[in-house]
This record gives structure tokens, sequence and C-alpha cells, in this order.
């Protein structure tokens, strides 16, 4: 199984009460680009994930998708549903193959009164949940699209990076090219870089930020004539995070 993320859910329990919920559920084993939860649907089953990343998000109503979350192993899914009754408020999708554990409604609830424990974790991290769409809710109307981009690379570079040492050597230039892949500025060729190893593509960025893709473009263009940034085919590499969290607030 894969590292859980901090302060999931799943990392979040003692051995015990993790052996207990897998004695409840079931193993899935899911493809890249299935769907777990439909916007809307009524249904009540709740997922731990165990392999893999997913995304939250929810249908314009022009076309596409605002992406609201993403999730990694340890991530607790559907609960809301499960807890309150009413139709999915988010579809939920897999970014690359994934495993779960899936329980009925029953399963969970019961696994909730044998450890109360864990309801008030589930209560804490639904308010941590809160406090975060409240504050991305702030940066709409704080920053243009290019620092919401650089914002939401930041994020990803904390969860889902991993090092990266460029060709050349362990602090080599950057290869250059088209699209203005460029070269770390003076300065920051010791530094160390990070690659966002989550696949998103720059629909799926734009839908996060809440920007066209379009903007995202012109962003991540202007992020990489800075040299803070490294772009290629659904990858990001972080030559700089400094930078990025400086033009992020």
């Amino acid at each position: 199984m894969s590292p859980l993320e901090p302060g999931s859910f799943l990392a979040e329990l003692t051995p015990e009460e993790r052996a207990d919920l897998e004695k409840r559920g079931r193993f899935r084993n899911l493809e890249r680009g299935e769907v777990l939860f439909r916007e809307g649907e009524w249904s009540t089953w709740v997922a731990v994930l165990l392999l893999g990343r997913v995304k939250a998000f929810s249908d314009r109503e022009h076309g596409g998708e605002a992406l609201l979350d993403v999730r990694g192993p340890g991530a607790l899914l559907g609960e809301v549903a499960a807890i309150d009754g009413l139709p999915r408020s988010a579809t939920v999708a897999t970014l690359e193959p994934a495993r779960v554990l899936a329980l009925t409604e029953e399963e969970f609830m019961s696994f909730l009164r044998a450890h109360g424990r864990v309801s008030i974790l589930i209560m804490k991290m639904l308010c941590r949940r809160w406090r975060d769409a409240d504050r991305r809710r702030i940066e709409f109307g704080m920053f243009d699209a290019t620092g919401r981009v650089a914002q939401r690379l930041v994020e990803l570079a904390e969860r889902f990076g991993e090092p990266y040492a460029r060709p050349g050597g362990p602090s080599g230039a950057a290869p250059g090219g088209p699209g203005g892949r460029g070269r770390p500025p003076a300065g920051q060729e010791g530094g160390k870089s990070v690659q966002i190893t989550l696949n998103l593509s720059q629909e799926e960025l734009a839908g996060w930020v809440g920007a066209s893709r379009e903007a995202v473009s012109k962003a991540l263009g202007t992020l990489r004539r800075h040299g803070w940034i490294e772009t290629g085919r659904r990858r990001v590499i972080v030559h700089d995070l400094q930078a990025l969290r400086r033009h992020a607030r």
C-alpha cells in the first residue's frame, strides 16, 4: 500500500481501529477515470482510499468541471452522504489506478458507534475541510489567476512532491526548448527541485483555481519565465518553491 498522507483519516486511526475497519469492509480495485460517487445521486456507501489518488469535482453549468479537491492514500470518501442521508454533493473519480476499502452505511455507522474517538476525528476533519473551503473563497477575491495557480502548485508540491535531480548532475540546469521550459534563475541552480507526481491536466488545474484554461496557460508561462517552474505534458517541476510561496501570499 502507498504511504498514507499525513493527517489523513486512515493515518489517524490506531492499529486496532484500522484492523476493525478492514474486517467490516471489502477491498475494491479501480481503474483510472472510474467514478466512485456521482454528484446528485442517492447512495450512502463509504470508501477509504488505500492506493492511488482521486479528485472531487462539480459539473459547471456551462460545461467543464470545477475541481474541489484532490485526495491521496488514507482519505475517507463519501462519509457526508452516509451521515446526513442526502444526495452526493460532488463527483469523485480516480486520477490513476486505485484501491479502496468499501463499506455500506450500516457498516460504517456501526464502526463509529464502536469507536467514539473516530467520530470526533471525523468532526475535526470536516471542520478543516470547511476552513479550507472558506480560505479558497477568500483567495478568489484577493488574487489573480497567476497567484491562484501559484497557491495550488505550492499545495501540490507539498502534498505530492518528490525530489527531482535536474539533467546534467544533482544541480544541473533544467532543459530549455519549446514552451519556455526554462532554467532556474541565477542563484537557484543549487536549490532543491521538486517534481509534482500528481498528473493534472491544465483543464483540471483551471477548474481548481476558477479560471479559464487560457488564463492558466498564461499563468504557467509567467511562472516559467521567472524560472520558478518547468512544465511538460501533464508534468510540473518546481525549481523555486519559496518564490512560489511568496507570490501566493
